[in-house]
């Protein structure tokens, strides 16, 4: 069975101590998602990096931070060094990367496109956050009828208002886990 790892968001907005988003463990989770890269890229599988992205017009932000009543202090802006991936990540100048505007990495982009150009039938979800874009992605990948994998050390979360980051990822691959995606640690995809 073909498999494909997707790097979703692994952007600075989540490793700079300076951000609203920033994840305590950052260090241990990227070390984690490029151990999986190195490992996919041994075995000649196909690695995806996904970038969260607005254009500076904001023609493309729908609804995306609606929720909050705040539109005036939007993140993920193309250009700005919070959207950029993270210094430590392992991606080279001829990867495949495909920018997306919502929490889902298959909506609105060719992800599926390009996933069953390659034959592609099962993969693994790695990167930030744990509860939004991964948690999307996998649930869509399933709904797609692609196997998934989700790779809970790999995945990273500043938590909620009522649940640690700890917490947070332990019900996220709670609910994954029955019935989305089978939950893995980085050690299981990588021995």
């Amino acid at each position: 069975m073909k498999e494909a790892l997707l790097v979703i968001d692994v952007q600075a907005i989540y490793t700079n101590a300076e951000s609203d988003l920033f994840v305590k463990n950052n260090g241990r989770v990227v070390s984690n998602i490029n151990k999986l890269i190195k490992k996919f890229r041994q075995d000649k599988k196909l690695v995806v990096f996904i970038k969260h992205e607005h254009k500076k017009d904001l023609s493309d932000i729908g609804r995306m931070f609606d929720f909050s009543g705040e539109t005036d202090a939007l993140q993920f802006i193309e250009g700005e060094s919070e959207t950029e991936f993270d210094g430590r990540l392992k991606i080279k100048k001829q990867d495949i990367v495909i920018a997306k505007t919502r929490y889902d990495a298959f909506e609105k982009t060719n992800l599926e496109q390009l996933l069953r150009e390659q034959e592609i039938e099962r993969v693994a979800i790695c990167g930030f956050m744990t509860n939004f874009c991964c948690e999307s992605t996998a649930r869509t990948a399933h709904s797609k009828d692609f196997y998934v994998d989700f790779v809970a050390d790999a995945t990273g979360t500043p938590g909620t208002d009522i649940l640690s980051p700890k917490q947070t990822i332990k019900a996220t691959c709670a609910t994954l886990s029955n019935g989305f995606a089978v939950v893995k640690s980085t050690r299981d995809l990588c021995d």
